[in-house]
């Protein structure tokens, strides 16, 4: 009965997870590495 409009409001939802779960991980992507890590990262350079 109200198949279509159920399908909508359902792809509707899922839109906004998407949405939502890449403005999160785009945040995560964009924050700057900790100096600890890059002065590890810099001493395992110096090994090689």
């Amino acid at each position: 009965m109200n198949t279509r409009r159920d399908d909508r409001r359902k792809v509707g939802i899922e839109k906004q997870i998407d949405e939502n779960l890449k403005r999160v991980y785009e945040q995560d992507a964009n924050q700057k590495i900790p100096d600890k890590f890059l002065e590890l990262l810099d001493k395992l350079r110096e090994q090689e």
